[in-house]
């Protein structure tokens, strides 16, 4: 098994003078905690992270702060940058069976969700993702921005990652995917396109993905009492 992932995002949403992967936490990159926390399971073989062709950030701040790793160029969208990584990864480590892909911007995931998903995942035929179930009322809005309907939440599910899928399968769905100009969100859409049934693991909610400002003090409030061995649910 072979861990994924891809920081070669810009962080619109989030700004700053920096993409959001090399903002400093509890003195590291928020992608070197990324990094570290796939490596706490030993089923992990291996870790490739997809940078920006241009990136300035990752020699000079995180390759030196974390265990080796291997690099690769993304390109334009996540969804590429993702098989880009993908045909990498097969090529380089033609043993690699399965991929598990992880977002460069969840620091706080624990070694308990990651070792569940793993068990749980690799038992399923299609994989498995980390997800939460939706507690909050779903409204559809319209382009005002008022109130259509109402959703059901019963069966609703907030993914996460990491993501976890038989390397080859994922790869070719995502082509697939690229290819006719329909990249998906996640991996899990990949999967699903392709017939795939993907697990759904309870995710935490600790396993946080730093999309605004105010979620960089979450993540170090959850960083700083974090216990990597500890069950989070």
């Amino acid at each position: 098994m072979h861990a994924l992932v891809p920081a070669a995002g810009i962080g619109l949403r989030f700004g700053g003078e920096r993409p959001k992967q090399y903002i400093e936490i509890a003195g590291k990159p928020v992608l070197a905690h990324a990094i570290e926390a796939v490596r706490r399971d030993s089923r992990v073989t291996g870790v490739t992270v997809v940078i920006a062709a241009d990136d300035r950030w990752f020699e000079a701040s995180t390759r030196a702060r974390v265990e080796p790793v291997e690099v690769v160029a993304g390109g334009a969208t996540r969804a590429e940058s993702v098989h880009k990584g993908l045909q990498a990864i097969a090529r380089r480590h033609p043993q690699a069976d399965w991929v598990l892909v992880h977002d460069a911007v969840r620091p706080c995931l624990s070694a308990a969700r990651l070792a569940q998903l793993l068990t749980d995942g690799l038992a399923s035929a299609d994989g498995a993702i980390l997800a939460l179930p939706v507690r909050d009322t779903l409204k559809r809005c319209d382009a005002g921005h008022r109130i259509v309907a109402t959703l059901d939440r019963a069966s609703l599910w907030a993914a996460q990652t990491p993501q976890l899928f038989p390397l080859e399968r994922l790869r070719a769905a995502l082509g697939d995917l690229l290819q006719a100009g329909a990249p998906p969100t996640d991996e899990a859409a990949a999967m699903e396109s392709a017939g795939g049934r993907p697990l759904v693991v309870m995710g935490s909610p600790r396993n946080i993905k730093i999309t605004w400002p105010g979620d960089v003090a979450v993540a170090a409030a959850w960083l700083a009492g974090i216990d990597p061995e500890e069950e989070d649910l």
